[in-house]
Formats: structure tokens, C-alpha cells, sequence
């Protein structure tokens, strides 16, 4: 009898690992809010990450290309959020001081890594696909120590959106969710028959350097691309927040058109493909259909936190070159005079990184190390109510 139960037992720790590898995680998707109602909302408990690309909030020649965010009328949307005319401005709080990771810390790849691990390990200065198309390792780590291997051991639940991943790419209809695999290489092209839901277009780009999770052998399950929930295509996010599906930690990232990375082929609206405002309006006009998406669900409700993040700083590392920060929460420190707070402290992706470890309780309190520059960055508390990250 003692080898039977052994057997039984062997079985179910291992039904257990594939099911979360898989992303059925066993009863956090259905139980993973009932202590949020607890405090009202009060404390960030979910928080949804979306990581748009190679634009400053501020530059000293703010038309040079590529052009600053802030006061851009290419960005109607992001600037609203922050003068206190959007109707939402309410539930925001903003950082003017946010810098590049650190000095050198280019091109993007090494920001996303730095995102999840406080430093960019084997991604510094390259942008490189995580394996090569033979499956040797390319710069993906064997390493744990990084945030949404934290998540899964604490029992907390995470997921990255990929738009133009696990999609008919003649149609651009989602797969079923049978057939996702992990999207482990970049791809880019024309949909035969398909159109982009945001900037109606054919075109799809697909970058696995913007997708952090990625660059971690325990997240990725290995080379060749093995089948995963974890890395849903971007339609599905509206289904998981109508169904009240939404993990403890998501990830979204757009498209290089739909993050203000590139611009598409024939420009956007009134800006042509030659200026750099096209990709910038490319950029707020996804953010301007997407975070309203996210306010409706009941998630948002309950305080989670929308965080707009930007990868890193065009033409240099000083603090002349900030980076755009915005979160939108209704756990956001309270407006100001009538407008959003703005926070003037020296913020990085480390300190955004040590916020994400206290948000979710795995951090040294927890039990669980800072992650690499976390340990000595200042968290982001301050554009939060008391008590909403810690």
C-alpha cells in the first residue's frame, strides 16, 4: 500500500506542474480576488502592464526624432491623462523623473529583461531572439531569480499578451487555445485577408525582444516552442477581463506599430510615414481604446493598476532624457490642485521592478531576495495612496 499511495501522490504533483505550466492554474483563476474585496481594494492586488516603446517624456529638443511624448499633439490621448482633461485624470499619477535603467542599458531587449530581473543579463546590447532557429540558446537565462518566477512560486498567477502571437497570420484570427505555444521568434509581415483591430491595417510585427517573459528557460518552456495559456493573442484579453479571468500580473505588449516602435507603411492619419509622430500616434491611439477597456472590468474595480511603461531613453542616458511613466489606478495618489499627481523622484525600470515585488508580497518580507538593482532603487509608493503598494 505505501508504494500505491506514493504512486498517486508522484502523479499528482506532477498533474499539479503541468497544469501551471500549461496556465490552468489550479484555483487561482477562479479564486485569486476573494481576499481583494477583503480591504475593498485598498491594496494593489492585480496589476496589468502595458509596454509601449522608444519615445522620452522630455528630451532637450523635444521635436528632435524621435520626438518627446509630452505636449506632442501626436498624442492627444497620453497628454490628457496627465493635464487633467481626459475624464479619467482622476485615477492617475505620473512620473517626471523616470530614467533609463542605466547607463548603456540599450537597445530594448535588455530593458524588458531588466523588468523582470533588475539587471539585463545576457540581453546588453542586442536584441537577439532568446534561442537561434536551430533551438541553441541564443540570450535566454536558466536562472529563477526573476519576477514571474517569484509569481509562481508564491501561487500567484501571471500571464503576457502578444499581439500578432498565436493568430492565423493570413487572417489574423486567434488560434484555439489548443494550439498556443509559447511565441519564441519574431515575425513580421501581411496578413492575407486580415486586419489589425486597432490601426486597420495588414501588417503584423511580432518582436519577441519586447516579451520579458520570454528570456527565461523556466518561463519558456524550451526550445522547440511547447504549447502554453500563458502567452494568449491580444483578442483574448477582452474575454479574460468580460469574464473576470484576469491573472495577478499581465503583460500586454502591442505590436512595433502599436507601441510607437515603427511606423506602418503608409504613415498614420494626418502624419505621413516619413515623421516620427506617425508612430507616436500609432501608440496613443491603442492606448486610447485599450485602457478604457480595462477601466470597464471588474478587475479595475477592485483597484487593480494599469501601468503604461516605456522600454528606454532615445539619444542619451541623462536625466535631460526621462522616460514616460503613467499609472492608472483608483488606488492612484490623489489629483492636486485639481490635476494628476506628478511625482519628481528619480525612478528606473529597478524601481518599478521593486514595486512589482512588494505589490505581490515576494519581496524580503515575503521571503523573496530584491531583484538585482531593486534592492537600492526607490519603489514607486509615492504615486499610489498610502497603503496601496505596501
Amino acid at each position: 500500500m505505501p508504494s500505491l499511495k506514493y504512486r498517486f501522490s508522484a502523479l499528482a504533483v506532477a498533474l499539479a506542474c503541468a497544469l501551471v505550466w500549461r496556465g490552468y492554474v489550479v484555483s487561482a483563476d477562479s479564486n485569486q480576488n476573494e481576499d481583494q474585496d477583503n480591504d475593498g481594494g485598498r491594496h494593489v492586488k492585480q496589476v496589468i502592464v502595458i509596454a509601449m516603446e522608444n519615445h522620452n517624456w522630455a528630451q532637450p529638443t523635444p521635436s528632435s526624432s524621435p520626438q518627446q511624448i509630452y505636449l506632442n499633439p501626436a498624442a492627444p490621448f497620453i497628454n490628457s491623462l496627465v493635464n487633467g482633461t481626459s475624464g479619467i485624470s482622476g485615477d492617475v499619477a505620473f512620473a517626471t523623473n523616470y530614467q533609463n535603467a542605466g547607463i548603456g542599458v540599450h537597445p530594448s531587449e535588455p530593458n524588458y529583461v531588466w523588468a523582470e530581473a533588475g539587471q539585463g543579463l545576457l540581453s546588453i546590447g542586442t536584441d537577439a531572439d532568446p534561442y537561434h532557429a536551430d533551438c541553441t540558446p541564443g540570450t535566454v537565462n536558466d536562472t529563477d531569480q526573476h519576477l514571474s518566477a517569484f509569481l509562481m512560486k508564491a501561487r500567484k498567477t501571471w500571464r503576457s499578451y502578444q499581439e500578432d502571437t498565436n493568430v492565423d497570420l493570413a487572417t489574423n484570427v486567434p488560434l484555439a487555445m489548443s494550439s498556443w505555444t509559447v511565441p519564441l521568434f519574431s515575425h513580421s509581415g501581411f496578413f492575407a485577408n486580415g486586419l489589425n483591430a486597432y490601426n486597420f491595417t495588414m501588417q503584423y510585427n511580432y518582436a519577441a525582444k519586447h516579451n520579458p517573459q520570454v528570456f527565461f528557460r523556466d518561463t519558456n518552456g524550451g526550445c522547440p516552442a511547447t504549447t502554453s495559456t500563458l502567452y494568449p493573442p491580444l483578442q483574448q484579453l477582452a474575454l479574460d477581463l468580460q469574464n473576470d479571468r484576469l491573472a495577478d500580473y499581465t503583460w500586454i505588449t502591442p505590436n512595433q506599430y502599436n507601441d510607437q516602435h515603427s511606423k506602418l507603411a503608409a504613415g498614420y492619419g494626418v502624419y505621413p510615414t516619413s515623421s516620427d509622430q506617425a508612430a507616436i500616434a500609432q501608440g496613443d491611439n491603442f492606448l486610447a481604446r485599450v485602457v478604457p477597456l480595462i477601466m470597464a472590468s471588474n478587475a479595475y474595480q477592485k483597484g487593480a493598476a494599469i501601468v503604461l511603461w516605456w522600454d528606454e531613453s532615445e539619444g542619451g542616458d541623462t536625466a535631460q532624457f526621462t522616460l514616460p511613466f503613467i499609472i492608472v489606478s483608483k488606488n492612484a495618489h490623489a489629483n492636486v490642485g485639481g490635476l494628476p499627481y506628478s511625482s519628481s523622484l528619480s525612478y528606473s525600470h529597478s524601481s518599478f521592478l521593486r514595486t512589482m515585488q512588494e505589490i505581490f508580497h515576494v519581496d524580503p518580507d515575503g521571503g523573496y531576495a530584491y531583484l538585482g538593482a531593486a534592492a537600492v532603487a526607490t519603489d514607486l509608493s509615492a504615486l499610489f495612496k498610502a497603503g496601496a503598494v505596501k
